[in-house]
């Protein structure tokens, strides 16, 4: 199964428990700041991180960063999306995005450092 639409991707797919259980970007989806069409496409690019995971099994940091790194590329690239709609990849969807970076990352056994997996972010 394809997974670049953001529709097909399902998070009850995922093969990790503690991840398919995830309340993924809450904090973002509870503010009302956020339009919830662009939360959803960040949420799919952090499903696609879990999928890409779950398909390469990186066997260590370095393997993790290329896929968190590509992630964070995708979400720097729906910065437009927010601006469109009257918001922005601020304080708190940086926080709340970083957390959930490091969840994911945590829940498939990695000790990765929070602000490598994202250093190459631009929000």
């Amino acid at each position: 199964m394809k997974k670049n639409n953001f529709s097909d991707l399902r998070q009850e797919d995922l093969k990790n428990e503690k991840v398919r259980k995830y309340r993924i970007l809450e904090g973002m989806y509870n503010d009302s700041y956020f339009p919830k069409k662009s939360v959803d496409k960040v949420k799919a690019v952090l499903l696609e991180f879990c999928f890409n995971i779950e398909k390469s099994k990186p066997k260590n940091l370095e393997q993790l960063y290329e896929l968190s790194h590509t992630a964070t590329g995708k979400i720097n690239d729906l910065q437009e999306d927010f601006y469109q709609n009257e918001s922005e990849i601020e304080t708190v969807a940086r926080e709340v995005i970083a957390l959930d970076f490091e969840f994911i990352s945590k829940s498939y056994g990695f000790k990765a450092d929070e602000e490598e997996l994202i250093s190459n972010r631009d929000w």
